[in-house]
């Protein structure tokens, strides 16, 4: 299974989608658009599973603060398990979202270090490009 692009992104996905038993992976942004998706969702399928996803994520920041007694909560890591199997969402420090989705009989501490795998590479990535300036583009 391979990722379908909307960017330079099946560097990203592809190696979770090699797990056995994962069906499906959408790379997105913070605010829930898509950047990239595995060629077992549709592109409107794509898109509603990072706006939920989205969405989750700011239900769970806003519980962890919450519980927390504090103002703010980083998320590390979303974990949903269903009778359909398990959805783990993992955000990174730059804004972008990883959410893969296994079956049932998934690994999911494979499907986690996977995930966790390509969060840090992903990372390590924005952190070696090059920086901009305040209008977007080469810095002065």
């Amino acid at each position: 299974m391979t990722s379908r692009e909307a960017g330079d992104t099946a560097w990203v996905l592809d190696p979770i989608l090699e797990i056995p038993h994962v069906r499906a992976a959408v790379l997105l942004t913070r605010d829930g658009l898509v950047s990239g998706f595995s060629a077992a969702l549709s592109q409107a399928t794509a898109e509603r599973t990072a706006a939920i996803t989205s969405t989750v994520q700011g239900a769970c920041r806003a519980a962890a603060a919450a519980f927390a007694d504090q103002d703010d909560a980083q998320i590390r890591q979303i974990v949903i398990e269903s009778d359909h199997g398990y959805i783990l969402v993992a955000p990174t420090r730059h804004g972008s979202v990883v959410a893969a989705f296994g079956d049932p009989e998934v690994r999911l501490d494979l499907l986690a270090h996977r995930v966790h795998s390509q969060v840090a590479r992903l990372g390590e990535k924005a952190m070696a490009a090059a920086p901009r300036g305040a209008d977007g583009g080469s810095p002065v």
